[in-house]
């Protein structure tokens, strides 16, 4: 039986084992950005599909990506305006980011604050962690701690007493805008609607 209390999901996740918990959008699959390998292996994800970095504020993503002083004027003002909430944004990637969340491409990372309480509770006390939809690799995300645990019985799942009647995600992946140098690309058109 692998699901948890938070305390406990959130002791897992420090020590580098993969779990999972709600978002705003649908649940994630999670570990240090370090052990992002742990997801691909889980998931039979292919290496050209990167993982987010998700984390309980935007000051905690910032160090992870890189940017003119003006870029970084730019992206705040998407941020303060949509964060948190279900939109990804992909931008030029730190020294900061392990390769392996991204492997075929770590010049890139996406980033992500959901407006969930219960993920930002786990975040604020794990730190930015690697995260993607709990499901196999191109299957439909899965809705239920039930749904992750019977198709990911080694992932920590939260007991259901822990959610404190907090309500699901909106079943619909985040939007992922991919920042171009000069603009704004839509890569994945999800929750949000994007008004730049």
């Amino acid at each position: 039986m692998t699901r948890v209390s938070l305390k406990d999901l959130i002791a897992g996740a420090r020590a580098g084992l993969l779990v999972s918990f709600p978002t705003d959008t649908v649940p994630a699959l999670a570990a240090l950005p370090e052990k992002a390998g742990l997801i691909f292996a889980a998931k039979q994800r292919s290496q050209d599909k990167p993982l987010i970095l998700m984390a309980a504020s935007a000051e905690d993503l910032w160090p992870y990506v890189k940017g003119s002083e003006n870029e970084y004027k730019l992206w705040r003002e998407v941020v303060s305006k949509y964060w948190p909430g279900g939109l990804t944004l992909v931008l030029p990637a730190s020294d900061r980011v392990p390769a392996v969340m991204n492997p075929k491409d770590p010049t890139t990372i996406g980033i992500r604050v959901p407006d969930s309480a219960i993920a930002q509770n786990i975040l604020a006390q794990t730190g930015p962690l690697a995260t993607t939809s709990a499901n196999f690799s191109s299957q439909p995300p899965l809705s239920t701690m039930a749904e992750i645990e019977a198709q990911f019985p080694e992932v920590l799942t939260l007991a259901a007493t822990e959610f404190l009647g907090e309500m699901s995600g909106v079943g619909v992946p985040s939007t992922v805008a991919k920042w171009t140098g000069r603009n704004w690309q839509i890569l994945r058109q999800g929750t949000i609607k994007l008004d730049f």
